[in-house]
């Protein structure tokens, strides 16, 4: 009997012509598997059709936009995560969960391999083979990128060459590019140098600042235990309300970021982001954390963001240390409940207020008006005892 390849099919050029590649490299029958994690599928169907046209004994698609939200997006959004400060992680935080329904694909199909479109120099392939291995360590992978010698242009000539279907886009971007929920990521061609100001050609969610709008958009979004669960006073499940703030800040220049990144694999790498909800998002919940968390549990607390960020960044999501700073960070929102609101104004999130049932903001301790109930004579004993290491170190060492 022949055996299987599951393989993660996004419908684009490396997994229309890996179809053809593993059948002819490695005789088995494959299943193309798409996991929609809120990536714009307009040609689901196209995707689909080209995949059974081009080999696959069988196509499988899973909605798992909410699953992504609830699962993955929440927990990010939660630890306000930025691999190095400026990246919000979608590419990094799709990956495990792509590779969770692939295993289980794979197990009901009884299929022998899984297989993956992600290059030898990239991060997507750690993130996919590290979950493999942690969910189903007896299933080989096979990583065709890894193989083969193509470029994408030889790719193209090979899908000519074999008659494989392969959309039109990818006959005419320069661009290698990932989209999901929480956000995109473009890099190759004209990127690959940093001295290069980024094409507006490479945008496709966002405004150019330049060109959006005079007058600012004011959104106002409620908390509940730090997720997101309403805009202007209307509720949405979360990722609605995800992609409702990627058309609205988007719309007006929010969310580009310009990236000289440090890969987990050792180099340096150009990458160019859009991702107008998790920047607008992010920038809001800081601020209501400002209002309701304790001033050590917030300081402790950004520790353990950068090392959620590198985790996820590194494909670690299923692991003991994650799982524990996430219950941590459950534990830490509990607090943050309220509303915030925004002005989007030409690539810029600007607070515009924000308010707390169980805000820390005591008015009558912190005003200098009347009204203060502050004790100021007491400031200078705690200034005298708060010193006084510092005070007493000074001294002793003058004497030596």
């Amino acid at each position: 009997m022949t055996q299987k390849a599951v393989l993660g099919y996004s419908g684009g050029l490396d997994t229309s012509v890996m179809i053809h590649w593993l059948k002819e490299n490695y005789h088995v029958d494959v299943v193309c598997v798409l996991v929609d994690v809120g990536q714009p599928l307009t040609n689901l169907d196209d995707a689909v059709t080209r995949a059974r046209k081009n080999g696959a004994a069988k196509v499988v698609v899973v909605d798992a936009k909410d699953e992504f939200a609830r699962d993955f997006v929440a927990p990010t959004l939660k630890a306000n995560a930025m691999y190095e400060d400026v990246y919000p992680l979608a590419t990094s935080i799709a990956r495990p969960l792509i590779a969770k329904h692939l295993v289980a694909v794979a197990k009901a199909e009884g299929a022998s391999f899984i297989a993956h479109g992600c290059t030898g120099k990239g991060n997507d392939q750690v993130r996919f083979e590290v979950t493999i291995r942690a969910l189903a360590p007896e299933i080989k992978v096979i990583a065709p990128l890894r193989e083969w010698t193509m470029t994408r242009a030889q790719e193209i000539e090979y899908a000519a060459k074999n008659h494989v279907l392969i959309p039109d886009v990818a006959k005419k971007s320069e661009f290698s590019t990932d989209e999901n929920l929480w956000g995109r990521s473009v890099e190759a061609g004209v990127l690959e140098n940093p001295e290069n100001e980024v094409v507006e050609a490479a945008y496709a969610w966002t405004t150019s600042p330049l060109n959006a709008p005079d007058h600012p958009e004011t959104v106002t979004i409620g908390f509940q235990a730090g997720v997101p669960v309403s805009v202007n006073g209307k509720q949405l499940g979360l990722a609605e309300l995800v992609a409702y703030l990627n058309d609205v800040a988007g719309a007006n220049g929010v969310g580009r970021v310009d990236h000289v990144e440090n890969r987990l694999v050792g180099i340096k790498s150009r990458e160019v982001y859009e991702a107008p909800a998790a920047i607008t998002l992010i920038t809001a919940k800081k601020a209501l954390e400002a209002l309701t968390l304790t001033r050590d549990v917030a300081h402790y607390k950004t520790q353990l963001e950068d090392k959620f960020a590198e985790l996820a960044y590194d494909g670690l999501w299923y692991t003991p240390l994650r799982e524990a700073i996430s219950a941590f960070l459950d534990n830490v929102n509990q607090w943050v409940t309220g509303e915030v609101t925004v002005k989007l104004y030409k690539g810029g999130v600007i607070l515009a207020g924000r308010t707390a049932p169980q805000s820390l903001y005591t008015k009558h301790l912190a005003t200098y008006d009347v009204g203060d109930t502050f004790n100021h004579k007491s400031a200078a004993g705690f200034i005298d005892i708060w010193g006084l290491p510092s005070a007493n170190a000074s001294k002793v060492r003058k004497q030596h």
